[in-house]
């Protein structure tokens, strides 16, 4: 979801990063640990590199605080390196010309300062500045491949940079920006989100592998629990427009189609929701990540459509899910219009009867 909130404060600087990427085959070069993740961030940072020349003091003292092995950003909006009319290459940063080489170097000055400099980020982008998403993971925490796309091909992205794949050694992790539903069939953007949950039911089914932790800025909100007011967002329209289909109207993110689709890919995929399972109540204060504009008819209005889910074989080693932010005032949402949402696990154990997860 899209919004638009005045940032704060400034950027820091320091020295180039290590990016890694990955081989042809989706293999990853270098020596990590043997440990495995077990405390997780996502956030949609509505422009990681507004994010970054506005909110940097305050997101990197949340994330010194927190201190998580794991950071998965939506929302990256910045172009993929290839000069007008070439192809581009989404894993990497555009810098051929002076605009996009000054933005590439503002970026990675503020990434490889402290704490940012721990970590090793994958990017996976879209041609221009729209979408992308990036992955940060503790250099202690080497993934044994990283994909991006949902079919696992080595050398493919998912248009618009929308998915990074990174599988460790007992689980994998699927960091997604899924597609908003739009308001309108004859735009196209049903189909589009349509075709997208199933291909992520198709995605679920087919990673029995390992157990499943996705996360990300997932566009729908499952439950009436999970927005501020269900009357005003069920009966929200675009220009009064009212799709033939009653299951299509309301709000992108909470019309009942999406929402039975949702469902259903947990269902199928043997996944839960672990903020929900958690938290059973509805909290007015902290229990939603997206916030509408602060001027207008979304003013407090709330929405939950940052998540991680998990397999339910890591139901029993969930210690906390929680979002980062309070309401219209944007305290923890570092000027973007979603807030964090972190998770933590606690260690696994090797002869564990439903995964093996060593750490």
């Amino acid at each position: 979801m899209k919004r638009f909130f005045q940032p704060v404060a400034k950027d820091g600087s320091a020295k180039k990063p290590t990016l890694s990427s990955s081989s042809e085959n989706g293999e990853i070069s270098g020596e990590g640990s043997k440990k495995e993740p077990l405390k997780f961030i996502t956030w949609n940072a509505n422009s990681f590199l507004i994010r970054v020349k506005k909110n940097w003091p305050e997101f990197t003292k949340f994330i010194t605080s927190f201190d998580p092995d794991v950071i998965a950003i939506q929302e990256v909006r910045m172009p993929a390196a290839g000069s007008k009319g070439a192809p581009k290459n989404p894993g990497e940063l555009k810098d051929d010309t002076s605009s996009s080489r000054e933005e590439k170097q503002i970026l990675m000055r503020a990434l490889s300062s402290p704490p940012f400099g721990d970590y090793r980020v994958w990017w996976s982008l879209s041609d221009s500045k729209y979408a992308g998403t990036a992955l940060f993971v503790k250099k202690c925490f080497q993934p044994q491949k990283v994909f991006f796309n949902l079919d696992r091909k080595a050398s493919k992205h998912e248009p618009d940079g929308r998915v990074i794949l990174a599988e460790f050694e007992t689980f994998n992790l699927l960091n997604t920006y899924a597609p908003n539903n739009g308001w309108k069939e004859e735009e196209n953007s049903f189909p589009r989100r349509r075709k997208w949950d199933k291909r992520i039911l198709e995605f679920v089914l087919q990673s029995s592998d390992k157990p499943l932790i996705w996360c990300g800025d997932l566009n729908v909100s499952h439950e009436e629990i999970d927005v501020s007011h269900p009357d005003f967002f069920s009966a929200a329209k675009l220009n009064g427009y009212v799709p033939p289909n009653k299951e299509d109207c309301g709000q992108p993110g909470f019309t009942l189609a999406e929402r039975k689709r949702f469902g259903n890919i947990l269902k199928e995929g043997n996944l839960m929701d672990a903020y929900r399972f958690l938290h059973k109540e509805k909290d007015m204060e902290h229990g939603f990540s997206w916030s509408g504009n602060p001027i207008g008819k979304y003013r407090g209005k709330r929405m939950r459509i940052d998540y991680f889910i998990a397999a339910e074989k890591l139901k029993d080693r969930i210690v906390a899910c929680e979002m980062h932010g309070l309401g219209i005032e944007l305290q923890g949402f570092y000027g973007s219009d979603h807030c964090p949402v972190s998770l933590v696990l606690s260690e696994g154990h090797a002869n564990s009867k439903e995964t093996e997860l060593s750490v």
